[in-house]
């Protein structure tokens, strides 16, 4: 038996037990003999890669966050008395699906480029360039916002979705990268990423609430959200630059083997009792293994795509179209505050409340029936929201649930299960692999959530048509 830090897997006779439900943290975090395992002092390992997590979606977040600053610079295209036609009132009322669907697509163009940089790049060039793109595309949001746009709206327009592309696309290669990078770690460490992936959407949520309380200003507060947004991006610059010089980090970061690359048509070790570990240096590749990493993850994979179908499809096209039943009375929390407060603070405080979760518990495991049927049991989540107070409505009349506690009950248990159910199908994947494919199968880990959004974002559009 060998292990590594990243993986148990046999050398020459047997395979692991294929039906375990756990993957016990002892012995995926199971030190290389000879070598003494330092320890991750003040939790500064775990604290790095958790902020890296909250700066992975912080700029997406606040983007679809600052939903008052784009209805304010679309006003005009939406305008009944501008003298527009209806295709561009199609700018305003259904920003939020375009803006899902420009940051999903490109992303996953990205993610198979960065895959195949995984050998060809090393990993800091990728992280400290898709920064640094994310922050100039941020500094020109930042000196568009008090432009006069109302002239040329439509241009505008077309210059948000292109920054959009450009900082998902960017976005997705860091944290691909960064979290093909935790592979080499613990699985907390994957865990912190995650979480703080989260913790992004909680404190933009949390931004929102506070501006809307205290700014009068949809223009100031759009400047405060990408300024936060920019100097978080530089912040993650100096954690990462920082993290080599930690010991703990050097430990895990340090090359296991050379790196032997399987070809797509092998089966890795675990299966394949009668074959070498590692293939003879003339067989090298640049390019890791696609095929056998995809039948590894294919179940974990079908688990998170899914995961994130359902996810993107209600939030946050359908949620944050629906409006209190007392909208009415005028009061500030049924108005103003009720799509901040029971959409946005609600869903991420609970998808970060359920990655946080599983830290400590990690049920049901990889291979347990038990996980993809949590997953499918989701889908009842749809129609719930559909049957809430979502306006305007035109074709489904029928409205079942008569009081705002229903659609905050329902965001809850979407960002609970979201959270809880996603991270853990995310980090049993590059625990299953043997330590030199862990970055390889991060980066397509990575690609499962992203093929899920595209999925859910397209079909979100479609579903709000359909109401």
């Amino acid at each position: 038996m060998y292990h590594t830090s990243n993986s148990t897997y046999r050398l020459a006779s047997g395979s692991i037990q294929a039906s375990q439900d756990t993957l016990p943290e002892k012995l995926l975090d199971h030190h290389t003999p000879g070598l003494p395992r330092p320890e991750d002092h003040f939790n500064g390992t775990y604290l790095i890669f958790f902020s890296l997590g909250i700066g992975s979606l912080l700029p997406w977040n606040f983007f679809i966050t600052a939903k008052e600053y784009w209805a304010f610079k679309f006003r005009n295209s939406s305008s009944l008395t501008s003298g527009k036609d209806l295709e561009d009132s199609d700018i305003l009322n259904y920003f939020e699906s375009y803006l899902a669907i420009a940051s999903t697509v490109p992303s996953l163009l990205c993610l198979m480029a960065n895959f195949l940089l995984v050998n060809r790049a090393p990993v800091h060039v990728r992280v400290l360039t898709s920064l640094t793109i994310m922050l100039a595309v941020f500094m020109v949001m930042i000196a568009l916002v008090k432009v006069d746009t109302s002239s040329w709206t439509r241009g505008f327009f077309t210059v948000t979705i292109v920054s959009v592309v450009i900082v998902s696309s960017s976005s997705t290669i860091f944290s691909s990268s960064i979290f093909g990078l935790t592979g080499f770690f613990p699985m907390r460490n994957s865990q912190a990423m995650i979480s703080g992936g989260a913790m992004g959407g909680a404190l933009s949520a949390v931004a929102l609430m506070v501006d809307l309380a205290v700014s009068r200003d949809v223009q100031e507060s759009a400047v405060a959200f990408f300024l936060i947004a920019a100097i978080f991006l530089g912040l993650c610059m100096g954690l990462y630059l920082l993290l080599p010089r930690l010991e703990y980090a050097r430990y895990y970061m340090r090359p296991a083997h050379p790196v032997h690359i399987f070809s797509g048509e092998e089966e890795l070790p675990q299966d394949s009792p009668s074959s070498p570990l590692l293939l003879p240096r003339s067989q090298e590749s640049h390019t890791p293994p696609l095929r056998p990493i995809l039948k590894k993850t294919a179940g974990l994979g079908f688990c998170i795509i899914y995961i994130f179908f359902i996810s993107s499809l209600i939030f946050p096209a359908i949620s944050t179209n629906i409006e209190s039943l007392h909208k009415a009375s005028g009061s500030p929390w049924t108005t103003k505050f009720f799509v901040p407060l029971t959409v946005f603070l609600l869903y991420n405080f609970a998808d970060l409340c359920g990655r946080q979760i599983t830290a400590w518990i990690q049920v049901p495991g990889p291979k347990s029936k038990v996980l993809p049927g949590l997953v499918f049991l989701r889908t009842c989540l749809v129609p719930l929201f559909m049957l809430c107070n979502y306006q305007p409505r035109t074709h489904l009349t029928t409205m079942l649930f008569q009081s705002d506690v229903y659609p905050m009950l329902f965001t809850c248990l979407l960002g609970l299960s979201h959270g809880y159910l996603s991270t853990l199908a995310l980090i049993y994947g590059p625990k299953i692999v043997p330590r030199e494919l862990a970055e390889a199968t991060g980066v397509v880990m990575s690609f499962y959530p992203i093929a899920g959004l595209a999925l859910g974002t397209s079909c979100s559009a479609v579903l709000e048509h359909l109401i």
